[in-house]
């Protein structure tokens, strides 16, 4: 069929199996070339990432790009707060494994960006939030896993840092305080590829099967 003519464009075998590849070797990227990354292929990026489902077509997501150093300091800074914490928590037999682990690339990466869901967003109407306002939090994140894919495939990196205190994010990047913090993401060209994550290649856990997660009612 031909999408030029309004037709749906077909997926064959070939396509699929390159998706299942995009899909497997996709991945959470804490170590960065210093090689900048084009301004447009990053604008290119936010574009696919609007691609995105949302409830209601609301588009609820935001993202707020950080160049400025203090900026970036201060959300570094709480990086190493919340690490330091989370390393404290630890269980004893474990404490040394998570010291090993490099958990951001915020030394490294040429683009910084954080993510945050507008909770009650005009566009849409309230479709489909009457009962699950959260769905707009649900939203932003498919947004950024379609972003994530659309980097993977253009050769990039993306790494989630999720280890922060979001309200010291938000104040750091002077964003409206309803906003919903998603996540700060950092962006570059990765300095290896592997199809298996970061964590399991440490021994820190592995991915479970369909056989593991699913349930039959």
């Amino acid at each position: 069929m031909d999408a030029a003519n309004g037709l749906a464009p077909v997926f064959d075998a070939v396509f699929r199996c390159g998706l299942l590849d995009l899909l497997r070797w996709r991945r959470d990227v804490r170590r960065f070339c210093a090689a900048a990354v084009p301004a447009s292929v990053f604008d290119e990026l936010l574009d696919i990432a609007c691609l995105a489902p949302s409830v209601g077509l609301s588009q609820p997501w935001r993202f707020v790009t950080v160049d400025d150093r203090r900026r970036r300091a201060a959300v570094r800074a709480s990086f190493v707060r919340c690490n330091q914490q989370a390393f404290a928590s630890q269980a004893p037999e474990r404490a040394a494994a998570y010291a090993r682990l490099k958990l951001a690339g915020l030394d490294d990466a040429p683009i910084q960006f954080a993510v945050f869901a507008v909770p009650g967003p005009r566009r849409g109407h309230g479709l489909g939030r009457r009962t699950m306002p959260e769905t707009t939090a649900y939203s932003t994140v498919i947004a950024v896993h379609t972003l994530w894919l659309a980097a993977r495939a253009a050769g990039l990196g993306l790494g989630w840092v999720s280890i922060l205190d979001p309200s010291e994010v938000k104040a750091a990047l002077e964003v409206p305080p309803d906003w919903i913090f998603i996540g700060y993401f950092c962006l570059g060209y990765p300095t290896d590829e592997s199809d298996a994550p970061e964590l399991e290649r440490a021994g820190w856990e592995h991915r479970r099967g369909a056989d593991a997660v699913r349930l039959r009612r």
